[in-house]
């Protein structure tokens, strides 16, 4: 029997078996990618989370305690039927292939928006509250994230200037107009100094970058808690480390980066710290 008719039967069988069983609230929920892992953890009760992304017990997932015991998950069809789900999340990547035979049998699921602005976040978290049948949850984080917001606006009218803030990660990357990184900075109250330079989107290693700005703060990522490369370019490049030396500088984990999710909240309000402490100092 070739894969694909093995698919076909367990899609099949798991139809009659879902049907006999569905509800309202998902009470096996599987989440298949690091950025879906975001907004599941945000929203649904430990007890209801059956499965979580492959890459959630790696140093750039934000995932609880509890959560890199359970089993993993791919795109897979095959994987993910096994794993008995009554609702998968995606990533904005969607669920390829998948899509067919869960529809086939009858395992709801659900793909996050694509974007990297705040709107993105409050957006999908709408939209897998209500997957979730927990809406009143995400309307409540909502909120929350909404005044946290507001208070940064509040502390960015107590400055007298803003401040320039240039972004390195360990590869020597930077991070221009639309990306996360920047609505980040901007959410601080800060100016992204590669996008004043004109750069947009997210930009491969070059040392040059240590000659087009002048940043009050670098944010730096994935120097210690990244993914394993062997491009090191912004730590070991002798520009990067003497700008490094000379700036002052905060490292942000690398789990708030796996996509525009809520934790972006958290790398805003660290930026601002930063730039309140760089305001203090002077």
């Amino acid at each position: 029997m070739s894969s694909d008719m093995h698919l076909k039967a367990a899609a099949c069988l798991w139809a009659c078996v879902s049907a006999a069983s569905a509800a309202d609230t998902p009470s096996r929920i599987v989440s298949a990618d690091l950025c879906a892992d975001a907004y599941v953890f945000a929203l649904a009760d430990q007890e209801a989370v059956a499965a979580v992304s492959w890459q959630a017990g790696q140093a750039v997932s934000g995932a609880p305690e509890w959560a890199p015991d359970l089993p993993r998950a791919t795109n897979e069809a095959e994987r993910l039927i096994a794993l008995r789900p009554d609702l998968v999340v995606f990533g904005p990547s969607g669920a390829g292939d998948a899509a067919r035979f869960l529809d086939r049998a009858g395992i709801a699921h659900i793909s996050l928006q694509w974007g990297e602005d705040w709107n993105t976040v409050t957006g999908n978290l709408s939209s897998i509250g209500a997957a979730l049948d927990e809406a009143e949850r995400a309307d409540a984080l909502i909120a929350e994230l909404d005044a946290r917001r507001e208070t940064l606006a509040a502390r960015t009218e107590n400055r007298a200037r803003q401040p320039s803030v240039f972004y390195l990660s360990v590869t020597g990357g930077a991070a221009g107009a639309g990306t996360l990184v920047d609505e980040a900075i901007r959410m601080a109250g800060g100016r992204n100094a590669a996008a004043d330079a004109g750069a947009v989107g997210w930009l491969a290693a070059d040392a040059a970058w240590v000659f087009r700005v002048d940043p009050d703060l670098i944010i730096t990522s994935y120097f210690v808690d990244g993914y394993v490369t062997r491009n090191n370019t912004g730590a070991r490049h002798s520009a990067f480390r003497l700008m490094l030396q000379d700036t002052p500088r905060i490292d942000i984990p690398s789990a708030v980066w796996s996509c525009a999710g809520p934790a972006l909240m958290e790398a805003a309000e660290q930026i601002a710290e930063a730039l309140d402490g760089a305001g203090r100092g002077s």
